[in-house]
Parts: C-alpha cells; structure tokens; sequence
C-alpha cells in the first residue's frame, strides 16, 4: 500500500520513449499539469498519447507538442491548439480524430475489459472507413475496438495514501474511466489525506486502479478562454 510519491518526477520515472499515455482533462479543466510539466521535462520521445483534447498553445499538453515529444495523439478536439493544426498540416503529427462519446465508450470498454462494441455514431462519414459494419434491429452500426494505455494520467481533488480518488466538479471528466484503462494509473491530487478522511460514498476511483500517489504542488487553472459580457451603454 506505499503508493505515495514525493513528486511527479518521481512518479513517472519510468515512461519511456515510445510509450502510450492517457492524460486526463477537459479542455484545461481537470488536466494533470505536474505531470504533464514533469514529462516535458523529461523529454521521453515518440508518445502515443490518449485525451479529449491536447491542450493550447505552450499549456497543458501544449507543452509535449512544442518539444516534439508527441509522434501520434488520439481524441476528440483540436480547436485550440495552432501548433497542433501545422503539425497535422506538415504530417509531423498522426491524429486520430474519434467523436466524443465513442472517445469515452472506448476507454471505459478498455477499462471494463471489453474488446470492442458497435455504435451508430460515424455510419456513413469518414469515421466508419475501414471498420466492420453490422446491421441490428435494422439500423447499421460500425465496430469500435476499445483503448487502452502504459500509463494513464489524472488529477483529482483529493486523494488518500492508499489511492483512492475524488474529483471535484468539471475534473469529473474523462479523469475516472482513464484510471481503469492503463497498465499505470498516476494520480497528482490537491489535497492528499490519511485514510479513512474520505468518505468511501463518495470515491469515484477506488484505491485498486491506482499505483502512485503524489500531492501537487502547483495549480494554475487558467482560463481556456474567457468571455465576458459587454458593458451596458450608459
């Protein structure tokens, strides 16, 4: 049960070139920042990487694509990021575009240990070239295989020395199911506790899926982009 780490250089000491990583968030609500900022550092090469979206320019995940350490990215959105659209432009980048729900269904089905489960979204456009179709009570479905990772990356808002997790609002995200589908789940908190602080009806990752633990030490919560109502004339 010694999961605790005493950083997030420590925690990820052994990602490797080549490895494959899911990095939980949405937007930049709920990312792991320590240990994005740690592997960025590190400079491992070569990273498949699994997250809804890949950060903005120069935060978050923005970070990995600067120094090049992202050869191929699976998720759902890129609107952000202008690096990111001339890296796909330039073919320095592989990106599998996957339509958010099926994004989710594929990691939990990874998590849950389901190989593959057919869904309606994607018939007839792009997304369903080369995969298998079936027809159900009369309504065509495509086959989607299921995701699955080295390493998975999540923050919470709390979390105690055994591991288990609470994720606060919006962090909520894509954070629980991608803490079930990696061979290591590596979680930074903001509040790291002593068991039995947590109130076990409110865990949302149970302490088995977890390998370390460690408590963040900086937070930025920047705003992805601000809108503010104009100013009433006179």
């Amino acid at each position: 049960m010694h999961k605790v780490v005493a950083s997030a250089e420590e925690a990820i000491q052994d990602v490797l070139d080549g490895a494959t990583i899911m990095v939980g968030g949405f937007g930049l609500c709920g990312m792991p920042e320590n240990l994005i900022r740690a592997l960025a550092r590190k400079g491992v090469k070569n990273l498949t990487t699994i997250s809804n979206n890949v950060g903005i320019d120069g935060v978050g995940m923005g970070l990995l694509l600067a120094n090049g350490q992202i050869r191929r990215h699976i998720g759902s959105y890129v609107g952000e990021n202008k690096l990111l659209e001339q890296m796909v432009l330039n073919g320095t980048l592989q990106i599998d575009l996957v339509p958010q729900g099926t994004f989710a269904e594929r990691i939990r089905a990874g998590g849950a240990g389901i190989p593959a489960f057919f869904t309606p979204t994607g018939v007839g456009t792009a997304v369903a070239d080369g995969k298998e179709a079936r027809e159900f009570d009369g309504r065509t479905y495509i086959m989607e295989r299921a995701l699955k990772a080295d390493f998975a990356f999540v923050k919470a808002w709390k979390g105690d020395r055994w591991g288990n997790l609470v994720y606060r609002k919006t962090a909520r995200n894509f954070n629980p199911m991608m803490a079930t589908a990696a061979k290591i789940t590596i979680a930074e908190v903001e509040h790291l506790v002593e068991p039995g602080e947590l109130d076990p009806d409110l865990v949302h990752t149970p302490s088995v899926y977890v390998k370390r633990i460690f408590q963040g030490q900086l937070f930025e919560k920047r705003i992805e982009r601000r809108t503010v109502r104009k100013a009433a004339a006179g």
